[in-house]
């Protein structure tokens, strides 16, 4: 039953680890698409100020910005089911382990 446990707890570190691993990348996907974001920022001002860049560009540069930020978010959604689904398999090994402490002191009040 120990062995199970530990097993389990085991698993859901590996799970909050991988999710954590996860979430570094998104991160470093975010700060990516931020400065692509700043970039189009900038063309969007020059392009107002008149100067000579295409629309044609700045379109694809908006798209690509907003490709990569629904791919962010869905990792990202993805990313945080994980540590919840890992956080609620912690919770519940904690509940067997302390109900198996309460065994353990009843058993050794009966003796």
């Amino acid at each position: 039953f120990v062995q199970r446990i530990e097993w389990s707890l085991q698993l859901m570190t590996q799970r909050a680890l991988e999710a954590e691993s996860n979430v570094e990348k998104l991160k470093q996907e975010i700060f990516i698409l931020q400065e692509e974001l700043e970039s189009s920022k900038v063309e969007n001002k020059n392009l107002r100020a008149g100067q000579s860049i295409s629309l044609g560009a700045v379109k694809h540069n908006i798209d690509f910005a907003l490709q990569n930020l629904h791919k962010i978010i869905t990792g990202a959604n993805w990313s945080i089911r994980q540590i919840a689904s890992g956080a609620e398999s912690l919770h519940f090994v904690a509940e067997v382990l302390k109900s198996t402490g309460k065994i353990s002191d009843v058993e050794a009040e009966k003796e």
